[in-house]
């Protein structure tokens, strides 16, 4: 009994030692996400502080502070026509990067100070949660021109259950509109909000104990964890897409467009400028219509259906090609982050600042 006393106390020591140290170290901290200042728009509580960093060695720690309207800013922002609205997810949020490398600086940058950006980034979001956000920023702060950063994923993603969804979705089988909130925190979870520890093992090694749970079973099942692995080293094979599956996505696109535009034309928009991040690497440009997944094609589709409703389209493959022909310089983040990094994030800022007035 004394042994299993000592231990138990030494393990608790250590938990605690562990603790105290990393309360030390910029562990990313709780960010206490929320519907804090609209029913269908989460963002953290307005005036709040937290740290974020990547990876078990805590690369590009940053302290960020929430504004007034609870989105990444060191200003609050305020009623001004004149402002560009900067809408989008993590790639507009940015936080891995310096203040002065986001995309909200660049732009403002770009534009030579002439007009303050309000960025609307909400990490794990897709397109109609952006027209939510364009319809905030229209309504509370008077804003008429919008730069909306893309990604390929953001109109499959507009489908329910797609995991990157704060408020509105499609139904997929009906394509209907649906709401689709996030859950608030569990009370387990908001007690270990409060602990470096715990979110050492959970935001920087991404820790799942039910990924945890399933390597216990199969090492208990030495036969089955064997083809398991030889499964998952197994060369992937894509299908061709069918005639059925091809007018399912036209069909889905469209559905998508239709509402995204529903929702924002009646605010009657000064400028919609859509920078589309298409395909980045130089392999994958050279390879021309050899390398479009399905995704590519989708998020082309809503460019060429977006530019007939009336949205400037920024064709963000041409200023990668035009970046690889004179440069060697990566545009990732680094090969743990493949976001964009200053150097990328400048390239289609500049090239948004040129078709804003």
């Amino acid at each position: 009994m004394g042994a299993l006393i000592r231990s138990v106390g030494g393990g608790v020591l250590l938990l605690l030692v562990l603790e105290l140290v990393l309360r030390l170290l910029p562990v990313s901290s709780a960010t206490r996400t929320g519907y804090h200042i609209d029913p269908l728009i989460l963002t953290y509580p307005p005036g709040h502080q937290w740290t974020v960093a990547t990876g078990w060695d805590l690369r590009n720690a940053h302290r960020l502070q929430s504004n007034n309207l609870g989105f990444v800013s060191r200003i609050d922002y305020v009623r001004d026509e004149q402002a560009i609205g900067l809408v989008g997810d993590s790639y507009v949020e940015a936080s891995m990067l310096d203040e002065a490398d986001r995309p909200a600086a660049q732009l403002a940058a770009a534009l030579g100070g002439r007009r303050p950006v309000y960025a609307f980034g909400g990490p794990g979001s897709a397109l109609l949660d952006y027209a939510e956000r364009i319809r905030l920023a229209h309504e509370r702060l008077g804003v008429r021109d919008f730069v909306v950063m893309l990604e390929s994923g953001d109109v499959r993603q507009s489908l329910c259950g797609s995991g990157n969804i704060h408020g509105p979705c499609l139904d997929r089988a009906t394509l209907q509109p649906r709401t689709e909130l996030q859950p608030p925190p569990s009370p387990a979870k908001r007690v270990l909000r409060h602990s470096a520890l715990a979110q050492y093992l959970f935001s920087q090694l991404k820790l799942d104990p039910s990924r945890l749970l399933q390597q216990a079973f199969a090492s208990a099942n030495p036969e089955q964890a064997a083809a398991q692995a030889a499964a998952a080293e197994a060369p992937a094979t894509v299908a061709p897409e069918t005639e059925a599956q091809a007018a399912a996505r036209e069909t889905s696109v469209r559905a998508v467009t239709d509402a995204f535009f529903a929702r924002i034309e009646p605010l009657k928009l000064n400028r919609l400028v859509i920078v589309a991040s298409g395909r980045r690497s130089a392999s994958a440009l050279a390879a021309g219509d050899a390398s479009l997944t399905a995704i590519h094609r989708e998020r082309i589709a809503f460019q060429q259906l977006a530019a007939g409703r009336g949205a400037v389209v920024v064709d963000t493959e041409a200023i990668y090609r035009q970046h690889w022909a004179g440069s060697t310089l990566s545009l990732a983040v680094g090969p743990y982050d493949a976001h964009l990094n200053a150097l990328g994030v400048g390239l289609l800022m500049r090239a948004a600042a040129r078709e804003l007035p």
